[in-house]
């Protein structure tokens, strides 16, 4: 009786990891869609007349904006989140290699082409609560590696 099973295959080459990457990058396309949205710091910018075109000159404007959030905790927390993730996607969006990645907690975090990783949100509600560090200055610093 003759044996069918070829045996093992070892000329085979390994998974494609092609979908893989390809699921990886979908998704970070869709957390910086919906990270871009940033909808109470898009209507308070609206209100000052302030242009969110994704570049250095609309976060140095944020920067110079009176804090009148400040007297409401939770507007200001959520501004902050906004703000955060406002830095994170013109990060994302002007310098290369940046991208969004979830912590293993769940927070939105920016990582570098280099790996080093900012915690965009938290950094955006430092600054609605205490104006430091200037998302401007973030971004600068980001740029340069």
């Amino acid at each position: 009786m003759e044996n069918r099973f070829p045996g093992h295959r070892h000329d085979r080459s390994p998974a494609d990891p092609a979908p893989r990457q390809t699921a990886e990058h979908d998704r970070e396309l869709a957390m910086a869609e919906m990270y871009a949205e940033c909808g109470l710091l898009r209507e308070l910018a609206e209100s000052v007349d302030v242009r969110l075109d994704d570049t250095v000159d609309s976060l140095t404007a944020l920067d110079q904006l009176l804090p009148r959030w400040r007297d409401d905790p939770q507007v200001s927390q959520w501004l902050g989140t906004d703000a955060g993730l406002y830095l994170g996607t013109v990060i994302r969006r002007q310098v290369p290699d940046a991208r969004w990645q979830l912590a293993a907690d769940g927070r939105p975090l920016m990582v570098l082409g280099t790996g080093f990783e900012l915690d965009a949100t938290a950094i955006g509600r430092d600054w609605a609560e205490q104006g430091a560090p200037q998302l401007a200055a973030v971004y600068r610093a980001a740029s340069d590696g």
